[in-house]
């Protein structure tokens, strides 16, 4: 469906208690699963009521207007009231404005869902159509993981660090401050592979991280783009890393030396600051701790910034959403001279790698985050993984495809 036929569209959202699901990921699609999941709870979209499709410039603004037409021709029927009730869509957009990847909103069928202990299923259907007595959703046992090894895909590991010694000449001649070059590898799993062992996988390793599934893109992100519900607002800001060591005291060294590294703090202060200066039309207070703390994931030390706000009365989690859109920790500072890099470097389409992935309710609350940590898989079980690097002016080639390596961890591991 295009966005523009969206304003006649009348949907009816009934959600009810539920038992307690003991592993949501059970009720997703094998093949083609939606998610977004984060300690076990969260939601899981089942079937399609409604897809909207977006692409340009514009396809963020687009997808807000659409959102918000649709929602409030909605009747919602809500008696759990819990992040990721009632009438949800769950959405996936591409990283560039020329992107061939179209951006999508899906409104599922059913979703079934967890929030600190309270469990729910909510049925949507076109206005008119008896939700209620659909079929239960019934668990079913998640298959075997595919198993398979990442190669590098457009650039060998020659070529990225060739990539990136012309991305440190650019950034020294005074084109960007910051630009974030990143390289793909693929592999390729069965077609009729069951997904959901992936993202089981992922989700058990990366704990603290949202493993999202939206069509065909799966992943596992640390970077919260926006999370809204009820006016206020978060965000948290990664940019800046380091491996993790092999023993605590080596894991401690890092940690310190990278709360004190120049280059990553010069890094991280690119992309806080265009944060914030993304968000000041939209809100109404915006607060940011002064400096960074490094944040532990199982592959390496970030350096990150939580951002809290309060939102204007008619902004959404979409409109903050294409405000944000691209951070600096994904596109580099300035934004358009560091996207007109990327174009001119990167021999290939981001697709949704480093876009938005997320959910936004019948009251623009939601969670999005930046799709890192991530692959696409096509029908045909091609998957192709990405991972990028922040390059500043005293950016080392070798270093920056180390800390490729590192980021392609989460899908080669989940693929091992």
């Amino acid at each position: 469906m295009t966005p523009s036929a969206a304003p006649g569209l009348a949907l009816r959202a009934v959600t009810e208690l539920a038992p307690g699901h003991d592993d949501l990921l059970a009720f997703a699609d094998g093949r083609h699963p939606l998610t977004a999941l984060r300690r076990g709870d969260g939601i899981v979209g089942i079937g399609e009521t409604l897809r909207l499709t977006f692409s340009g410039p514009t396809r963020l603004q687009d997808a807000a207007v659409a959102w918000r037409a649709i929602a409030s021709a909605a009747e919602v029927v809500d008696i759990v009231h819990r992040p990721g009730t009632g009438l949800v869509a769950m959405g996936a957009f591409a990283f560039a404005d020329g992107s061939s990847a179209p951006s999508v909103l899906v409104v599922p069928e059913i979703i079934v869902g967890r929030h600190d202990g309270v469990s729910w299923v909510t049925r949507i259907t076109a206005a008119g159509a008896t939700a209620e007595t659909r079929a239960a959703p019934v668990p079913r046992p998640i298959g075997e993981r595919p198993r398979a090894t990442l190669a590098a895909a457009s650039l060998s590991r020659e070529e990225f660090t060739a990539v990136v010694g012309r991305a440190v000449a650019a950034i020294r001649a005074g084109r960007v401050e910051k630009v974030v070059i990143a390289r793909d590898a693929t592999a390729s799993i069965p077609a009729d592979a069951d997904r959901r062992a992936l993202l089981h996988e992922l989700a058990d390793r990366y704990p603290d991280c949202v493993t999202f599934a939206v069509d065909g893109l799966v992943g596992a992100s640390p970077e919260t783009l926006v999370s809204v519900h009820g006016g206020e607002a978060s965000a948290r800001v990664l940019a800046g890393s380091t491996a993790r060591g092999a023993g605590a005291t080596d894991d401690a060294a890092a940690a310190a030396q990278l709360a004190t590294s120049t280059k990553d703090l010069d890094e991280h202060a690119f992309a806080v600051r265009s944060v914030l200066d993304a968000l000041r039309p939209h809100v109404r207070a915006v607060t940011a701790s002064e400096l960074p703390f490094t944040l532990k994931l199982p592959n390496l030390w970030h350096l990150a910034t939580d951002v809290e706000m309060q939102l204007g009365e008619s902004s959404s989690a979409l409109d903050i959403v294409a405000a944000l859109h691209p951070t600096a920790a994904v596109a580099g500072s300035p934004t358009d001279a560091a996207l007109a890099l990327i174009a001119e470097l990167e021999p290939f389409d981001r697709g949704r790698y480093a876009g938005p992935v997320g959910w936004i309710d019948q009251d623009g609350d939601g969670e999005w985050v930046i799709a890192l940590r991530c692959a696409r898989i096509d029908d045909d079980g091609l998957l192709t993984a990405y991972a990028g690097a922040g390059i500043v002016a005293d950016s080392d080639p070798d270093s920056e495809l180390a800390e490729t390596r590192m980021k392609f961890r989460p899908i080669a591991d989940a693929l091992r």
